[in-house]
């Protein structure tokens, strides 16, 4: 299938080489709760407040564990993005690039200009898991911190829900359904895909980044949630599966 259904803006009608699939890994912004900046210690203090309430932690012990979903508190070390192209009647090839550093600023403006350059165009679509939740807006949060003016990709100020340009594999999961979390893991499970957690998973980025300092390894998982996600949204499409053979991944 060579990606074309059409124009209408619905979801089996969407061409596939116009979304570009993303993923995001955070870590906290220190290693530790002892080298975080004093004016934002009583800060966490009082965000952490929620989670001791259910873990029964101090603060200053949930940090490591917390901090780094929480964009004021956290930072981004790799962003992976893919995307389908389309050859000649059958030729079908997802290729995928992580942007990664210790240099936050570095690597979103990097990631930017590529959302500006290639992606940014009419009609084209961010695809992630629980994107909507977590990866675009903690992108796009991260990215005015830096003092980065917000790709059009991501910006949806004044924008109404319907008038935005995310699709959220989590969301179309959920089938209207607002009480659930389904994981990324276990959704591939289900549908027979391999499972991006087969090294690390979530839990375990702030310590390889911080104690093991292997942002190489973070990146390979990135890049693995990305081919994951992709793979998912064919068979929400029921689509042909999404072979080894056809990902392409770039440095």
């Amino acid at each position: 299938m060579n990606g074309s259904y059409g124009d209408k803006n619905e979801f089996f009608s969407i061409n596939l080489d116009k979304i570009l699939f993303l993923d995001v890994e955070t870590v906290p912004m220190c290693k530790s709760f002892e080298e975080l900046p004093d004016k934002f210690k009583p800060l966490w203090e009082n965000k952490a407040k929620r989670f001791s309430q259910q873990e029964e932690k101090p603060a200053e012990e949930l940090f490591f564990e917390k901090a780094g979903i929480i964009a004021e508190f956290g930072k981004i070390v790799c962003v992976s993005a893919g995307f389908f192209s389309f050859s000649g009647e059958n030729e079908r090839v997802f290729r995928v690039k992580a942007f990664s550093s210790d240099d936050e600023k570095l690597l979103l403006t990097e990631f930017k200009s590529m959302l500006d350059g290639y992606f940014n165009r009419n009609n084209n679509y961010l695809c992630g898991h629980n994107g909507k939740e977590f990866d675009f807006p903690y992108l796009s949060r991260r990215m005015l911190i830096n003092g980065i003016r917000l790709p059009e990709a991501l910006n949806n100020f004044g924008k109404k829900p319907w008038e935005t340009r995310f699709l959220d594999t989590m969301e179309l999961w959920k089938f209207g359904d607002h009480k659930n979390y389904t994981s990324l893991d276990l959704l591939a499970a289900l549908f027979d895909i391999p499972t991006p957690k087969d090294d690390i998973s979530g839990k375990d980025v702030a310590d390889v980044y911080w104690n093991a300092n292997d942002l190489k390894r973070i990146a390979e998982y990135c890049n693995k949630d990305v081919i994951t996600t992709a793979r998912l949204f064919l068979k929400f499409r029921g689509e042909k599966d999404l072979e080894d053979e056809e990902v392409v991944v770039t440095n």
